[in-house]
């Protein structure tokens, strides 16, 4: 994978200086967003996005198994990520490396954190038997800004899953005929930053992030709060700067929202 040159990081950052991005956006500016949702015919639940060239597809997968034993009435969340070789150079086959770690973590935190699902719903003998929802992750193409995309792909498959219909009697789960939706309260939204020199920009492209001093991600639930932050690299940033990058999070979690919930 060829990363940037030193003379490609001073053209980023002097750009960067006068408001410009080496791909004509400006500092606050996303690449387009689309988003599919249910392009995995056997899945409960899919969603593809694309994020400019970034691509990432999610299926969900629900089934059956115990409760842990602090929340023995709730469903339980899973999430893994998949780094797919083909989709850089740098992704290798074997298991799970640190960023697919990193990167299923913080999908993981805005969902659990905003209490996406109303897991207490998903419990069918208390103790015993839950739905456990399984998000799996596949990065197709990788651009840059793999978290912003796999966090709205994740949030879509959600929102598109359907559950079997299970009915309880004398502690024996029968399946009847019919579908659910799963049941949604809240529709998170994942916004990254990455500061180059003293400048924040939103949605790192792949050179930007090979060029950034760190990164923060901030997710917005619905009603416009934050529900979780996550920084990653050695590099610092200062209140103010956390205070902005907050600001303009939830301005582009609003936005990015009306992709994916349908008013």
């Amino acid at each position: 994978m060829s990363m940037v040159t030193r003379i490609q990081q001073q053209q980023i950052a002097q750009l960067m200086s006068k408001g410009k991005r080496i791909d004509g956006r400006g500092l606050e500016d996303y690449r387009d967003i689309k988003v599919e949702m249910g392009v995995i015919e056997k899945a409960e639940g899919s969603a593809r996005v694309f994020l400019g060239r970034t691509e990432v597809l999610v299926g969900v997968k629900i089934e059956v198994g115990r409760p842990f034993p602090d929340t023995p009435d709730a469903g339980v969340l899973t999430v893994n990520v998949e780094l797919v070789p083909l989709a850089s150079p740098r992704f290798e086959p074997g298991p799970p490396k640190e960023e697919a770690i990193e990167l299923a973590r913080v999908v993981d935190r805005g969902i659990r954190e905003s209490k996406v699902i109303k897991t207490e719903e998903l419990c069918l003998i208390k103790g015993k038997k839950v739905l456990i929802v399984f998000v799996d992750v596949y990065v197709l193409n990788h651009d840059g800004n793999l978290i912003d995309a796999s966090a709205i792909a994740a949030l879509a498959a959600l929102m598109n899953t359907k559950v079997a219909n299970y009915e309880v009697s004398e502690e024996e789960i029968q399946v009847k005929p019919g579908y659910n939706q799963l049941p949604i309260q809240n529709y998170p939204i994942a916004v990254t930053f990455a500061k180059i020199n003293d400048k924040l920009v939103v949605d790192p492209g792949l050179k930007e992030e090979q060029a950034m001093d760190t990164r923060i991600t901030i997710t917005i639930e619905k009603e416009g709060k934050i529900c979780a932050i996550q920084k990653a690299g050695g590099g610092l940033l200062t209140t103010d700067q956390i205070v902005e990058a907050a600001k303009l999070a939830k301005k582009k979690a609003t936005e990015i929202r009306k992709l994916v919930v349908k008013e």
